[in-house]
């Protein structure tokens, strides 16, 4: 029979330092309302001296780890999201598998910014899939505040620092496939005709530095709305479902006029889309997986549910997953 991904977990991490729009705007030239209005952002968590990438996103792990009942000697794939790793190499999985106590493992980094963990979880599905695996972790991690221009207003106030993680378990395909769980179709697309949009002016094969986060925010916009109405259509179209079939939404938590506006683009009830960027900013690939396991764990998704994820980041990438959860 044919193996398949379940979801056995979910977790999140986020740094222990919260700072407000009205703390920022002590910080640059900005104000509450002016970021609530054209974002929905009133907060975002930044990391701290000791915090990093690996250490959010070893975190978020225990916590998925737990939900799912696994010890993390069980996990035999670690695959890890992140814009922002801890060094150039070695990959911060392996630094994530050191902190969680795992001595041998497949473990390695996604480089697709905020689409990264979709990007991820299409890989560690596919390596399930392949027959090879029984546990994945699925981690998006992000330290993006140590990327950003505290001086360019129109940038610092939409990013935060953050981890979430799923565990994917195999698990056999039933008989009746109205009854299989877990990941039933993920799509993924990229662009680099884009790359001078959204991108870091820095890296070690240009200027030998790390660079700041430049963005123009219009233009982004625009396409992120048109991209991500048209990968959730063909995704759905993949397994023959409807826009209503979702029961829930788990956007990328960018800013609440892209969700506002591809929901509407699929006639979505604002309702059933999970939208969690008013407390913790946009975290990048850390966004997706903070979003599910908050609605997993405040009781939103049920068992049987059919959850749509999606993003679109830098590059231009962008993708789309279907989960019966």
């Amino acid at each position: 029979m044919i193996r398949r991904a379940v979801l056995s977990g979910t977790g999140s991490a986020l740094p222990a330092r919260r700072v407000t729009n009205a703390e920022l705007a002590q910080r640059v030239d900005t104000s509450d309302e002016w970021i609530v209005e054209r974002t929905g952002i009133s907060a975002r968590y930044i990391a701290g001296e000791g915090e990093t990438t690996a250490t959010l996103g070893a975190e978020a792990a225990r916590a998925a780890l737990a939900a799912a009942g696994l010890a993390p000697e069980s996990i035999d794939l670690i695959v890890l999201a992140t814009a922002t790793p801890d060094q150039t190499f070695p990959a911060t999985a392996t630094k994530v598998q050191t902190l969680l106590g795992i001595d041998d493992c497949v473990a390695f980094d996604v480089a697709a910014v905020c689409s990264g963990f979709l990007y991820a979880l299409t890989v560690a599905d596919s390596m399930i899939r392949g027959g090879g695996f029984r546990h994945a972790l699925v981690i998006g991690a992000e330290t993006f505040s140590r990327i950003l221009d505290w001086e360019d207003r129109a940038t610092c106030v939409l990013f935060g620092d953050g981890a979430g993680a799923v565990v994917l378990s195999a698990a056999m395909e039933p008989a009746d496939p109205a009854e299989a769980r877990g990941v039933l179709a993920t799509r993924l697309h990229a662009d680099g005709r884009h790359n001078g949009l959204l991108y870091v002016d820095g890296g070690p094969s240009t200027t030998g530095t790390v660079g700041k986060l430049r963005m123009k925010g219009r233009e982004v916009f625009r396409h992120a709305v048109v991209n991500l109405a048209a990968v959730l259509g063909e995704v759905l179209d993949e397994i023959g479902l409807a826009a209503d079939a979702i029961d829930w939404l788990v956007p990328h938590q960018a800013n609440a006029r892209i969700l506002e506006a591809t929901a509407r683009k699929l006639a979505l009830s604002p309702d059933r889309v999970v939208m969690t960027v008013d407390r913790h900013a946009n975290t990048s690939a850390a966004s997706v997986p903070l979003a599910l396991d908050a609605a997993v764990r405040d009781g939103r998704v049920q068992p049987g549910q059919i959850l749509a994820l999606e993003a679109m980041g830098g590059g231009f990438t962008w993708g789309a997953a279907i989960i019966r959860y």
